[in-house]
């Protein structure tokens, strides 16, 4: 199957939870009136990584003077972070130790941001528990652990291994999963509080231009410069940073098969009366017969001490469930009703929940929608300047894992752009940042890896095969 382009983001969506208490500052917002006709750097999207890219401008002394534009098509942070699972937990054992290092290099930057700035948006730290349901994904686990203790054992140790029904039982799970792993250095958060928190601050210092309700119909490249056409008229600028993972090959059409949209489903769960919070997050490997390729996710917000304080269990996931096409599909204003009935009810079966759980038979959803992921070809993240692209710069792709990847790779863009504005060679600075865990090797965009990935099965041929890839927002 060959991947079409993505669409633009639909101008409706279905209503995400994190969406209920909306930033009024934000709303509608446009810092000028009309949409300036240049700017010296354009960024596309508003969610984590066009938002931590902006940050990353406004700190750099590099970029003092210059104007930053970014350009949103709905509302500020209404893609991929307004939908996810509100789940950052760095995984330890899926992929290269450079990578493992990175996530966990990537949660410590969060963290720390938050805890530096005050940010109300919910951060908890938990340790990230995954069930496995099956002895094989079971064993899979324990063979990619084998293998981390050989080539980087420190990792390892933040890694527990339970295969106890009474150990699971205390970590909430049902005594059903054939086991478990605990990975300590996860978090829950509201995402879209932490981004909006980001967009005000820069705005009112006067650090960013944003436009939202402005999408990007294509860009064209005319004399060094990069111009982005919009029904509010174009803008040009010597550099763009497209932040839209999901979408992004609406804008770059040779991407289409690189980075693919896929559509996930959320849903906000009231737990049972009388229960207590759980003291992990959650991710479910082959639970209830789903397939062991998509994970189902679950953090749970805080029953005190915030607006609106009643537990709900932020639970993602259930695709196999589901009857509606996911892979190659931009439009998140649709919910899959297969997968939302899942949703409302594998909490019951898959997790020891306290409280009152006699007779019920599914949780009450207060939200149910739908949100975009990237999927790569080669199950990282692309980020870099597009070849023969000269000042256009990409980061996305993050494969359902955006949450513990995407502030540092939108640093690592900054980074990039900025030093080769200063004469850098871009190539010898990609290097010295790989070996300065500033960015894996393997997430670099290159014409080599373009050419590499393309040799490998779509993301729809790895999907209906089950090969895995993450899933996990």
């Amino acid at each position: 199957m060959r991947h079409e382009r993505s669409t633009l983001p639909t101008p409706t969506s279905s209503s995400s939870f994190w969406h209920s208490e909306p930033n009024e500052f934000l709303i509608g917002h446009r810092t000028t009136e009309e949409l300036p006709t240049e700017a010296d750097i354009v960024i596309v999207g508003s969610g984590i990584t066009g938002t931590s890219a902006a940050r990353y401008l406004a700190e750099d002394e590099r970029a003092k003077g210059k104007s930053v534009v970014l350009l949103e098509a709905r509302e500020a942070c209404w893609g991929a972070t307004g939908r996810n699972g509100g789940h950052c937990q760095p995984l330890l054992f899926d992929r290269s130790a450079e990578v493992a290092a990175f996530e966990m290099k990537n949660v410590h930057a969060v963290r720390s941001y938050i805890k530096k700035n005050n940010v109300p948006c919910e951060w908890r730290d938990v340790s990230g528990c995954r069930s496995f349901w099956t002895e094989q994904v079971m064993n899979e686990a324990e063979k990619e652990l084998a293998h981390l203790e050989t080539i980087s054992p420190e990792l390892r140790s933040l890694v527990t291994v339970i295969r106890d029904k009474d150990e699971l039982k205390k970590h909430r799970v049902s005594p059903e999963a054939v086991g478990a792993t605990l990975s300590r250095g996860a978090a829950s958060l509201w995402p879209y509080k932490l981004i909006t928190f980001m967009l005000e601050r820069l705005i009112k210092a006067g650090q960013l231009n944003l436009q939202t309700n402005t999408p990007v119909d294509k860009i064209t490249s005319v004399d060094g410069k990069h111009i982005l056409h919009t029904e509010r008229g174009s803008i040009s600028a010597k550099n763009v940073i497209l932040a839209t993972n999901g979408y992004t090959s609406a804008l770059l059409p040779h991407f289409a098969d690189l980075v693919v949209p896929v559509r996930g489903e959320m849903s906000a769960l009231l737990p049972p009366k009388g229960s207590t919070i759980l003291p992990d997050s959650h991710g479910m490997v082959a639970a209830l017969g789903q397939p062991a390729n998509n994970d189902d996710y679950l953090v749970q917000r805080p029953f005190e001490g915030v607006p609106n304080p009643r537990g709900h269990l932020m639970f993602g996931g259930g695709r196999g469930a589901g009857h509606l096409p996911t892979i190659g599909v931009s439009d998140d204003s649709i919910i899959d009703e297969d997968s939302a009935a899942y949703l409302r009810g594998a909490l019951l079966k898959i997790l020891e929940l306290d409280g009152e759980t006699e007779g019920l038979k599914e949780l009450e959803a207060v939200g149910q929608w739908t949100g975009i992921m990237g999927y790569s070809r080669d199950n990282h993240p692309w980020v870099g300047q597009v070849p023969d692209q000269k000042g256009l710069w990409l980061s996305g792709g993050y494969t359902g894992h955006g949450m513990p990847n995407t502030t540092l790779c939108a640093s690592a863009v900054v980074e990039m752009l900025l030093g080769e504005e200063a004469g850098q060679d871009l190539t010898a600075l990609q290097t010295q940042m790989v070996q300065s865990g500033d960015i894996p090797s393997s997430y670099l965009l290159t014409k080599e890896r373009i050419e590499k990935a393309r040799t490998l099965l779509t993301v729809y041929q790895q999907d209906t095969q089950g090969i895995h890839m993450n899933g996990v927002v």
